[in-house]
């Protein structure tokens, strides 16, 4: 099932996260907290006596002074209030008696005086506090059945004898649906939170699962598949000039489109063609043979049944070794160094004193025919050396050899002091030891292809044995290489024909 995919099953799983996520906050804002709830807080606890300061000094005046055995005597400060969000009524404490409802316990101390406070606005709290309902033994303080609404609360202020400061304090009791606690809140005096913890965990896990989601959009390649893929054995033949984007084009096809093998086996533009002819022929009735061959430039003549697709347009380069610091060099100087009268780059404005040597393709490279026909206007000359460094023969009027591929030429240019080559305009394809040259100061480029006037380029043609069937991988992959080719081709170097500036030059071809 296309639609259980890992990034589908992550993406319900945090979609499913966050729901329950925003359903568990607002279940606990609205029924846990909605819990009745007494806190209390010890807002001072302090000595009076001079034996209680835990070593520091203390001054005791007036009736501290005068009253007896106040020498370990603590001042304590207990706040009692409804921090829940439902008022306590009388009948909601479940403690013994029908006055008593909560008791305070002061541990190892003595209570020896109680005063009693409220908040604003609660005067009717006092009636409560009767001699009857208050009442104290030792270290316990027995405290009335108080109603409360929400945030009010009373204050004891309690004088104690017998420890010292910070002794335990417990206030104890039964609510009914409640409990009683020490209060946790923000005190009175502090900057409350921006926000309550509530909102602090549902913020989190929202923000966890959205960027949970937004990394699988990013990650996961929504590009679609094409839409007539095609199962089967393809082979790729021809030029080596296009064999980049072919090897590129190649792997996306075949990871998009179960089933197809694709195989790239480029060895020259007019050996691809002829060998796609050859084996048409000898398949005869059986139809057209699953091979593509790449060709810069129209093929050969005399190849009648081989039918021709323009896919782009080529742009090529000249490349000289590093030892030249030539950058540019005219149409008539190209011309006269294959020609063999210019054979020492000294000859050249800014030329070194080096032998030139010409580092060139065999007579199966399209790029060679192409440099023929566009720059040369006429052939190079025989090769005369097989190591490209020394003459074969002595009366060669230069040292020239040819090499099988593009890969071979690149390398041999940037090892030899003196070699130039040329090659395809491929980003990033020229080694260190090597540089590419301008012809009359026109820089080969892709977006100034129609309007330089740059003349080393020429149409890639893709040609197939007649007319292969619709649902072929031939037919196939012609369609991917026009439809999902364009970005790969322009990165090699290569306008699409597919392109309205394309399509008015390959049209024009």
């Amino acid at each position: 099932m296309e639609w259980f995919s890992p990034e589908n099953v992550v993406a319900v799983l945090t979609a499913v996260l966050g729901v329950l996520t925003s359903a568990g906050v607002l279940w606990y804002e609205r029924r846990v907290p909605r819990r009745k709830r007494i806190g209390y807080r010890v807002q001072m606890d302090t000595p009076i006596g001079s034996e209680v300061s835990q070593g520091r000094a203390n001054v005791r005046l007036g009736l501290f002074d005068e009253t007896p055995d106040m020498a370990d005597a603590t001042l304590v400060l207990l706040r009692i209030e409804n921090d829940g969000s439902q008022s306590i009524a009388d009948e909601d404490y479940t403690g013994r008696g029908d006055l008593h409802g909560l008791t305070a316990e002061f541990t190892g101390r003595t209570v020896r005086g109680i005063a009693v406070t409220h908040s604003p606005g609660a005067d009717h709290l006092m009636d409560h506090f009767t001699s009857a309902a208050v009442r104290h033994n030792g270290s316990l303080i027995q405290l009335p059945r108080v109603p409360l609404n929400r945030n009010e609360h009373f204050k004891l202020l309690v004088l104690l004898t017998g420890s010292q400061v910070g002794g335990p304090i417990k206030v104890t009791g039964g609510i009914r649906d409640g409990v009683v606690a020490p209060n946790t809140a923000a005190r009175p005096d502090e900057k409350p939170p921006m926000f309550g913890r509530a909102a602090r965990i549902i913020t989190v896990a929202l923000t966890v699962c959205v960027l949970a989601l937004a990394g699988i959009i990013v990650v996961r390649d929504d590009t679609p598949p094409p839409l007539d893929c095609a199962t089967g054995t393809l082979t790729l033949t021809g030029s080596t000039a296009f064999r980049p984007v072919l090897v590129e084009l190649e792997k996306k096809y075949e990871k998009e489109c179960e089933g197809s093998s694709i195989v790239v086996d480029t060895h020259g533009s007019n050996a691809g063609v002829r060998e796609l002819d050859a084996r048409g022929a000898r398949s005869g009735s059986s139809g057209s043979p699953s091979l593509i061959a790449l060709s810069d430039g129209p093929k050969p003549s005399g190849l009648a049944k081989l039918r021709e697709k323009p896919v782009a347009v080529s742009l090529f380069s000249l490349v000289v070794n590093d030892s030249v610091p030539v950058r540019d060099l005219s149409l008539d100087e190209i011309r006269r160094i294959h020609r063999g009268e210019i054979r020492n780059w000294n000859q050249i404005e800014g030329g070194p004193d080096l032998e030139i040597l010409l580092v060139s393709r065999d007579a199966n490279s399209g790029t060679r025919e192409v440099f023929q026909r566009r720059v040369l206007d006429g052939n190079e000359l025989a090769a005369s050396s097989r190591d490209c460094t020394t003459k074969d023969d002595p009366r060669a009027l230069v040292v020239r050899c040819e090499l099988d591929g593009t890969d071979q030429v690149l390398p041999k240019v940037a090892e030899l002091d003196g070699a130039i080559g040329y090659t395809e305009l491929r980003a990033g394809a020229v080694p260190d030891g090597a540089h590419r040259v301008t012809i009359d100061g026109i820089t080969p480029s892709v977006e100034t292809i129609d309007t330089s006037g740059y003349p080393y380029q020429e149409i890639e043609y893709a040609y197939t044995y007649g007319s292969p069937p619709a649902n072929s991988l031939v037919s196939s992959f012609l369609n991917y290489l026009d439809n999902y080719g364009e970005e790969v081709m322009r990165a090699n170097g290569h306008l699409p024909c597919a392109t309205p500036k394309g399509m008015r030059i390959c049209g024009a071809g």
